[in-house]
């Protein structure tokens, strides 16, 4: 049977194909040891049979993708007649095989439809979301729990530490606090002392353990423990929980709240930077956050893409004074929504009179003037470090005078005579560069050209993810591990792009690459 002539020539699963081959695979082929045998799938048809999946989307395990290479007309045509990989070849290769060499594919794919005039260097859209990760939701491990349990258990420790001291009449070994060196060296200690005492060791019931093997099982045991608790920190690093059955995966607050009670679930930040409606590069983050992945998101651009977007567009969840400063120094025009832009202009806004947006600010005195006309005086300017190590300076602003004031209540509403004294007068901490980065910030964002890019952000970017969430009901990695979930995001991104490519193609739009403003009637 010829099973060409059975697909529509304008498939997408020919311009699959074709692209593949296109591709430079030396990287996916040095994954291999040894070649498949000339009747199996060699990796350039494994490489299609995952695209094309992903690209249906739906259901993506490796089962189904067998069997669907069983019934399925579209795959046995990229099987070319070969014979059908089970579904253990499938799952090796999208983690042995795929997985190191996945942001390289991509890079080259970008690379190639950018050659095309597909993708610009113009503007970039960022943006992310939170993907769950394949763990069990209570298997989690809190670095603030491990930290309070292993200080408990080695005051716990520094006791039993004490009384064997006390009954060996051995020397002690620190100054102030026990350590787990210190364990260790007490404990050879006593397996030296056994030794020369010729002591047996006895386990089981009817076996009556002398005192020192009791000591040495319960130091061995107490050392274990604080290895225990050291290996859980070890692996949570500077995120502040982890899970027990995929390590990488930090638990996060997701949209889908099943118990509808906040729970936390094990997940990662997925982000998209998108240019044209393709998805050129991929990110993988523990942050529950987004602003704290913009930096090092850009950063793994520039690395692995030859090409330097000439500007950034993000919504309110990226800005900060550092990620603001870093694309100024790059030189990149940044069209980042500031976090107060919905409520600037509004009447809840304009009534809060303790905001410094509501106050006149006098830029040669340094101060600024409140709702009663009173001084709002500079006092003193600090370094201050950030949740990533930037060091911004912050200047302090404080008024005397708030006593008697008739406008007090509205200024600093709450119970302010419960604070202490030093507390009961109006003051602001400001940042004089992340206000010159703002204001520089909300021009570029209020221009029409501003609107337009804002407006193609919420169809490009959060586009890209309705695709995959929505259309694909990808909404929980199959794999485990960041590699392996990185490899699985970049087979999502890559179906998307070529999905993406054949729609322009269909509907003659090649050479459109922006949303233009529509006017109001």
């Amino acid at each position: 049977m010829n099973i060409d002539v059975c697909i529509p020539s304008d498939d997408c699963v020919r311009l699959i194909s074709q692209f593949v081959e296109e591709m430079d695979l030396t990287a996916l082929y040095g994954t291999y040891e040894r070649m498949p045998a000339e009747n199996h799938a060699s990796p350039d048809i494994m490489l299609k049979l995952m695209i094309y999946a992903y690209h249906e989307g739906i259901e993506t395990s490796s089962r189904t993708i067998e069997k669907n290479c069983r019934r399925d007309i579209n795959y046995m045509y990229l099987l070319e007649g070969r014979q059908v990989p089970d579904h253990a070849t499938i799952a090796r290769f999208r983690t042995k095989h795929f997985g190191p060499c996945a942001q390289q594919l991509l890079c080259q794919m970008t690379q190639f439809l950018h050659d095309l005039g597909q993708i610009t260097d113009e503007e970039a859209f960022i943006d992310g979301t939170k993907i769950e990760a394949n763990a069990n939701r209570y298997t989690f491990v809190w670095k603030k729990a491990v930290t309070k349990h292993q200080t408990r258990f080695l005051c716990k420790t520094a006791l039993l530490v004490g009384d064997i001291i006390d009954r060996y009449d051995l020397k002690p070994l620190w100054h102030k606090e026990v350590r787990k060196k210190h364990v260790k060296q007490i404990l050879k200690k006593l397996k030296q002392l056994a030794r020369e005492r010729d002591l047996e060791f006895v386990v089981g019931k009817g076996k009556r353990k002398d005192q020192l093997q009791r000591d040495i099982e319960d130091l061995q045991a107490s050392l274990d423990k604080l290895k225990e608790y050291e290996t859980k920190l070890h692996t949570c690093g500077e995120r502040n929980s982890y899970s027990k059955t995929d390590p990488d995966a930090t638990f996060m607050h997701m949209k889908d709240d099943h118990m509808l009670n906040g729970q936390l679930k094990p997940a990662y930040n997925l982000q998209h930077i998108v240019n044209s409606g393709f998805i050129a590069m991929v990110g993988i983050f523990p942050n529950p956050g987004d602003v704290l992945t913009l930096k090092p998101f850009l950063q793994q651009i520039e690395e692995s893409l030859d090409l330097r977007f000439k500007r950034i567009v993000c919504d309110a969840g990226y800005e900060s004074e550092e990620n603001l400063k870093y694309l100024e120094v790059k030189g990149i025009e940044a069209f980042v929504k500031p976090g107060n832009y919905e409520q600037i202009g509004t009447k809840k806004f304009a009534a809060q009179i303790g905001k410094k947006e509501n106050m006149a600010y006098d830029p040669d005195g340094d101060f600024y003037i409140c709702h009663n006309g009173k001084r709002i005086q500079k006092t003193k300017e600090r370094k201050q470090r950030t949740a990533s190590g930037y060091i911004r300076t912050e200047t302090t602003y404080h008024c005397d005078e708030c006593d008697g004031c008739p406008y007090r209540a509205k200024c600093m509403p709450g119970k302010n005579w419960k604070k202490p004294v030093e507390e009961r007068y109006k003051t602001l901490t400001v940042s004089k560069e992340f206000e010159r980065l703002r204001a520089e910030e909300y021009e570029r964002i209020d221009s029409e050209e501003g609107k337009m890019l804002r407006m193609n952000r919420s169809i490009q970017a959060e586009g890209s993810f309705a695709d995959i969430k929505g259309d694909s009901k990808f909404t929980r990695y199959l794999c485990r591990g960041e590699e392996n979930v990185y490899a699985e995001s970049v087979l999502y991104a890559m179906a998307h792009n070529l999905g993406w490519l054949h729609t322009r193609i269909q509907n003659d739009r090649l050479d459109e690459h922006l949303y233009e403003l529509k006017e109001a009637s």
